[in-house]
C-alpha cells in the first residue's frame, strides 16, 4: 500500500466507526482519484475516503450494508480486479479476475454471496464468489463491448448492454449462457430491469431509450431522450424512470405506465467550473441512484466533481455536494431492509 493509500485507509477506519455506521451513507466512486467517498446521505458530510484499484467505475452494495464491491476498470492499462470494501471497519481487499480485463458493470446476485461483472476486454459476463474470491462462472456475450448489467428480481436472468453492437443480451444464470440477443439502439449503455419486469436500455448515440420484453427482448417502445442518455434507474414504487443525459446535463423523468416524459431536471451546478472527463468537458452527469425510503435521488456530475441531490416530488435540485475527482458510480447503505 502506498503512503497516500495507507493514510486514506486510516481515515476510513477512523470515520467508519459505530456512530457513522448507523447513518445512511452515500458511496461515491471517483474515477480519476481511485477512491470511494462515503458521504452522509442526508447532509453530504464526508465521513470517509477509501482507496480502490485504478479507475473505479461501478459500485454494488450488499443488502445488509456491510460490504461494497467496486470494479477497477483501469485507465491506460486495463484493470483486472474488484475492490471489496468492509464498510464497518474500512478495510479493503482485492479479487483478481485473471484474464477478464476492463471490469465494468456490476450487480449482486440474490443471496449476496456472489456478484456479476461485465468484462469488456474478454467479452464476458463473469460470476464472482466473494467469499472465496474467485471467478466461478463465465458467460460469453460476444464482441461489441458488453458494458452494463442488470438482473431480474428472481435472479434467473441477467441482461447486458453492448455499446458498439447496439444490442441487449439475455443470459441464463443457471447455465451461464447467453440465450438471446436483440437490437436496442446505437451506443446501448445504461440498462435496468423495471419493477414490472421490462428491460430499459439507454442508447447514447441514438438519443433514445428502448423498453424491451424481458423474454424475447423485442422493443415494446422507443422513447426520445436528447443529450447522450447514459443511465436509467427507477423510483421504488416503479412509477418513474430517471434517465441521465450526459451532454445535455439533464435528468429526464418518464412515467412508466404512459411511457411519456413528465419532467426534465437541469443538473449543471451554477457558478462551478467544469473539467475534462473521459466523455469530454462539461458537467456530464452519469451515475444516478434513488433513495429507497425518501423522496430523493442522487446524480453524479462527473465534470464538476459534485453530486446533485434531486427532490423526486417536485423534480428539482435541492443541493450539490462535493466529491472526489470525476464521480460516477453511486451506492446507498445503512437504509433499513424490510
Amino acid at each position: 500500500m502506498t503512503g497516500r493509500g495507507f493514510a486514506v485507509w486510516l481515515i476510513a477506519c477512523a470515520c467508519i466507526a459505530a456512530p457513522a455506521a448507523a447513518r445512511e451513507r452515500l458511496l461515491v466512486g471517483n474515477k480519476s482519484a481511485d477512491t470511494v467517498w462515503v458521504l452522509d446521505a442526508a447532509s453530504g458530510e464526508r465521513l470517509a475516503e477509501i482507496p480502490t484499484g485504478v479507475g473505479p467505475h461501478e459500485i454494488a452494495t450488499r443488502a445488509d450494508g456491510r460490504i461494497a464491491v467496486v470494479t477497477d476498470y483501469g485507465r491506460e492499462r486495463p484493470g483486472h480486479s474488484l475492490t471489496v470494501i468492509d464498510l464497518e471497519g474500512g478495510a479493503t481487499r482485492s479479487i483478481d479476475l485473471g484474464a477478464h480485463g476492463r471490469p465494468h458493470g456490476l450487480r449482486f446476485l440474490p443471496g449476496d454471496e456472489a456478484v456479476l461483472v461485465t468484462t469488456e476486454q474478454s467479452g464476458t459476463l463473469v460470476r464472482v464468489d466473494l467469499g472465496r474470491g474467485v471467478v466461478d462462472g463465465v458467460a460469453a456475450v460476444g464482441e461489441g463491448i458488453g458494458h452494463m448489467v442488470a438482473v431480474d428480481r428472481e435472479g434467473r436472468h441477467a441482461y447486458v448492454s453492448k455499446i458498439r453492437a447496439g444490442t441487449v443480451v439475455r443470459v441464463d444464470l443457471a447455465s451461464m449462457h447467453a440465450v438471446a440477443e436483440a437490437p436496442a439502439g446505437a451506443g446501448a449503455e445504461g440498462i435496468e430491469v423495471a419493477p414490472d419486469g421490462r428491460v430499459w436500455v439507454t442508447n447514447r448515440a441514438d438519443d433514445t431509450v428502448t423498453v424491451h420484453d424481458p423474454t424475447t427482448l423485442a422493443v415494446a417502445a422507443t422513447l426520445p431522450s436528447a443529450g447522450f442518455p447514459i443511465r436509467v434507474v427507477f423510483t421504488p414504487d416503479g412509477r418513474h424512470a430517471l434517465v441521465t443525459n450526459a451532454t445535455a446535463a439533464t435528468l429526464a423523468v418518464f412515467d412508466t405506465a404512459s411511457l411519456r416524459q413528465v419532467a426534465s431536471v437541469q443538473l449543471a451546478p451554477p457558478d462551478t467550473a467544469v473539467q475534462a472527463t473521459m466523455l469530454g468537458t462539461g458537467p456530464l452527469p452519469i451515475g444516478a441512484i434513488v433513495h429507497p425510503g425518501a423522496p430523493r435521488a442522487y446524480v453524479a456530475i462527473s465534470g464538476a466533481d459534485r453530486v446533485a441531490v434531486v427532490d423526486t416530488t417536485r423534480w428539482e435540485v435541492t443541493g450539490y455536494w462535493a466529491t472526489g475527482r470525476e464521480p460516477d458510480a453511486l451506492g446507498i447503505v445503512g437504509v433499513p431492509v424490510e
